[in-house]
């Protein structure tokens, strides 16, 4: 177990923990006391209906969702009782650098995206008694997880918004995947995941964030100037003031732990591989929110699956930041067009004969 300044309540909070027992994991091992961190907005009414669960995304917390909630905008807390996962991992909920020394640093489990999901069913089961869910919705990895909640709780959840991700993960982004994860093991630094401190790995680090600088965006972001979106005055301050620092104040064995379960992001494998049997098994309304720009999670992949869900539209968000669209540095540009979307979706009547 080591220190990270970065993962505190002063730069995430605020959040609360739950703890969930010994949590069995579905590669076989289990983390002790399993701990989610999680926020909530608003308050749960008496007939427990206006429950928005919110996973997510890789190297994100909770803090991420905060411009996306308030009383002017769709995911409004005066309405809905809003909480707030942080995924297993993600350095608040229980990960390598925090977990007791028996699954500390490299010795901490391989976790999926179904070991996330399950996690929050048990935190909102057992802690809200909760049957139903109005809406799940999560960007990046926090889609792979919507979908997973759609699929696996499919008579609980009754509206679902993946944005900017897939429900099952495909070979190139595998690939892409793989790149980030290499940058960071290739550093001497990161002694096989035993390092002393986030700091001995600064250089693998940095790579992770380079790789991120090209493929988390697009061309057009850069031949249009749209790094000044970040409040920077080039392209090397928006790579070296701005995203190397961001990466690099992370834990290492965090992100791994994220991305490799990222990589195996997959609903198909509660149906023995048939993604159109897994999809087919969704219940809720589900709008599919790819971003037109983002090379991560190519709208065409999204939209491919999306013709597999009976109840579903295609609801497509332009953002010239591709996938870093997720940080909103468009402001009303884009958060506009997630509320009307998502208030779209929940102005959706899903009946109970639809949930049957």
């Amino acid at each position: 177990m080591i220190h990270n300044d970065y993962y505190t309540q002063e730069t995430h909070g605020p959040y609360e923990m739950y703890n969930l027992g010994d949590f069995q994991l579905e590669e076989g091992g289990i983390i002790p006391d399993c701990q989610l961190a999680y926020r909530t907005f608003g308050a749960l009414n008496e007939s427990k209906d206006n429950l928005i669960v919110i996973p997510t995304w890789f190297s994100g917390t909770s803090k991420d969702w905060e411009a996306y909630i308030g009383e002017d905008r769709a995911l409004n807390p005066k309405k809905y009782f809003i909480v707030v996962i942080n995924q297993i991992g993600n350095g608040l909920s229980s990960s390598p650098h925090n977990s007791p020394a028996s699954i500390s640093m490299n010795a901490f489990p391989h976790v999926r995206i179904s070991d996330d999901v399950r996690a929050q069913y048990q935190l909102i089961t057992e802690k809200y008694g909760v049957t139903e869910i109005a809406l799940v919705v999560g960007g990046s990895m926090g889609a792979q997880q919507t979908y997973e909640w759609a699929v696996r709780y499919p008579e609980m959840v009754k509206r679902a918004a993946p944005i900017a991700g897939t429900a099952k993960n495909t070979d190139h982004d595998f690939l892409f995947t793989q790149t980030l994860m290499d940058a960071i093991t290739s550093d001497p630094g990161f002694n096989e995941g035993n390092y002393t401190s986030h700091t001995d790995v600064a250089e693998g680090l940095k790579r992770h964030a380079d790789i991120w600088a090209v493929m988390g965006l697009c061309p057009d972001f850069y031949n249009e100037e749209k790094w000044r979106l970040f409040g920077v005055n080039s392209v090397t301050e928006f790579t070296e003031e701005f995203l190397q620092p961001l990466f690099q104040a992370m834990d290492p064995n965090a992100l791994l732990t994220m991305a490799w379960k990222w990589q195996r992001g997959d609903v198909s494998r509660m149906t023995n591989g048939n993604l159109k049997e897994a999809l087919g098994r969704i219940k809720a309304k589900v709008f599919v929110m790819p971003i037109d720009e983002d090379m991560f999670f190519p709208p065409k992949d999204c939209e491919k699956e999306q013709k597999m869900i009976s109840n579903s539209e295609l609801r497509m968000i332009r953002s010239i930041c591709g996938h870093f669209g997720l940080f909103g540095a468009e402001g009303a540009y884009y958060y506009d067009q997630i509320d009307a979307h998502l208030q779209d979706l929940l102005n959706e009547h899903v009946s109970e004969k639809q949930m049957e």
